[in-house]
């Protein structure tokens, strides 16, 4: 009892003297955030569209289809579950350090001393069995477990297993945050694949009634009542919208194959409501307040996370300054010969060691490994930070693209309207000499180049409101 309690003096003696001669560095204060604003306008509302499932928010069921598959089969995405199956390992090798490591070693060997040491000469004056000496050349056969536990008496493997564990729900707010990206990309390709679609039929359109007015003003000239420059500008008009025409083909094409791309399979046709394109008034977004937004989106969460992890990495990492406790041990059976290994209890071998060690002279590589973790969290910091006022503008930004393209929209309608109603009145008034072939020519490319416009501001609706939903923290449910 008196051995044991000296024993446990001069550890606790060695502890003590080990931590005082640790100068240990303190720890790097860092900024705190600065409040956000309590609401994106004078709205208070806090109905959220991202709480909507993407099935429900999106009413195309061809849309909807296009999603689904491509939230099965896109590679980015399963490259992302790869990277929580790595993040979920980690945690098990961070448990696995805290736990005992325990195995089983065999071994065979030979030893000679010198015959003029203190072992050899020792040797050479004692007998295996009567009459014989121990031989110079020795074997040795050994079966014993082994055990090596360093104890956590700081807890810095629990904040190494703990960072580990922020890491993993990193990945998964990483994988939300591709889920999210992915619905709005692919809405955001078929909208426009629609918007191609309603752009060719108008160039097709056009072309027909800029034919219909070529064979006006050949009739026209074989009449004398117009001349070879007129049919030569119309003829040009025709060719040019023809052009289009196929710009539009081949845009139409890398618009499917870019939407293939993301569901993971090879060129096929695309299959898409084109009626609904202009009938279909976007959906109306609420949009909450700010405050939702930092637990609705991932990749704030997703820095957040990263944030607490890099603040555990500090931790530990100062941890290394402090003494570890290391505990070994090994039971077996040990004998010269095999023979003898099986007679217990003389073969029996077992040990059992408690070592305490701490860094005192040489502590550069420690220190820097510290300043790292520090210069690290300080980052995860500063990435936070921008994520969330990232958020925060692109949602502003959104929300003024959706009523200010809802008013050009409006004002968009009325101007191909009245152009539209101008090429009838233009058409009627050259075949009555009243108006030249140059007012029929602009009014056409007029009315052409205002209702494409208005098929790109539709398109940019409903862009825009697929944009504040992702914004918003949907898309990922």
């Amino acid at each position: 009892m008196f051995k044991l309690k000296k024993i446990a003096y001069y550890a606790i003696s060695g502890i003590c003297i080990i931590a005082a001669g640790c100068k240990i560095p303190a720890v790097t204060q860092s900024a705190g955030m600065r409040p956000g604003p309590a609401s994106y306008n004078t709205s208070m509302d806090t109905l959220n569209a991202a709480a909507t499932n993407w099935r429900s928010f999106f009413k195309d069921k061809y849309l909807n289809g296009l999603i689904d598959t491509a939230l099965n089969n896109n590679q980015e995405l399963l490259i992302t579950l790869q990277d929580i199956e790595l993040a979920r390992n980690d945690i098990r090798i961070r448990k696995g350090a805290m736990l005992p490591t325990v195995g089983l070693r065999t071994g065979i060997g030979v030893d000679k001393v010198g015959r003029y040491t203190s072992q050899g000469a020792g040797d050479a004056s004692t007998e295996i069995a009567p009459g014989k000496e121990v031989p110079e050349a020795l074997m040795d056969y050994s079966v014993a477990a082994v055990a090596n536990w360093e104890v956590d008496i700081w807890k810095k493997l629990s904040n190494a297993k703990q960072a580990a564990v922020k890491r993993y729900l990193s990945t998964i707010e990483g994988k939300n945050f591709v889920l999210s990206n992915l619905v709005a990309e692919v809405a955001n390709s078929y909208y426009e694949l629609e918007a191609l679609d309603n752009q060719l039929d108008i160039v097709r359109q056009t072309i027909t009634l800029q034919k219909q007015a070529l064979e006006v003003v050949k009739l026209q000239k074989n009449a004398s009542r117009a001349t070879e420059l007129g049919v030569q500008k119309f003829e040009a008009e025709v060719l040019g919208s023809q052009s289009r025409e196929f710009d539009l083909l081949q845009q139409i094409k890398e618009t499917e194959n870019r939407i293939n791309f993301l569901l993971g399979r090879y060129p096929q046709e695309i299959p898409r409501d084109k009626a609904s394109f202009m009938a279909g008034v976007p959906t109306l977004i609420n949009f909450g307040v700010p405050a939702q937004m930092l637990e609705n989106r991932p990749d704030i969460r997703q820095a957040e996370f990263e944030l607490a992890a890099a603040k555990l990495d500090v931790s530990a990492a100062r941890k290394e300054f402090y003494p570890s406790l290391n505990i070994s041990a090994a039971v077996g059976i040990q004998a010269y010969n095999p023979s003898y290994l099986v007679k217990l209890p003389s073969s029996i071998l077992w040990n059992l060691a408690g070592e305490l060690t701490a860094p005192l002279i040489n502590r550069n590589a420690i220190k820097a490994e510290y300043f790292n973790a520090n210069a690290r969290q300080q980052q995860a910091l500063y990435n936070y930070q921008r994520t969330v006022l990232n958020a925060y503008m692109e949602v502003s930004t959104e929300l003024s693209r959706i009523d200010n393209l809802e008013k050009s929209y409006d004002l968009k309608s009325r101007q191909v309207g009245a152009l539209t109603r101008s090429i009838d009145i233009a058409n009627d008034l050259f075949k009555f000499a009243r108006a030249d072939y140059f007012e029929v020519l602009m009014t056409q490319r007029d009315a052409l180049d205002s209702k494409l416009e208005m098929v790109e501001t539709r398109k940019a609706q409903l862009v825009a409101t697929s944009n504040i939903y992702k914004y918003l923290g949907g898309g990922w449910r």
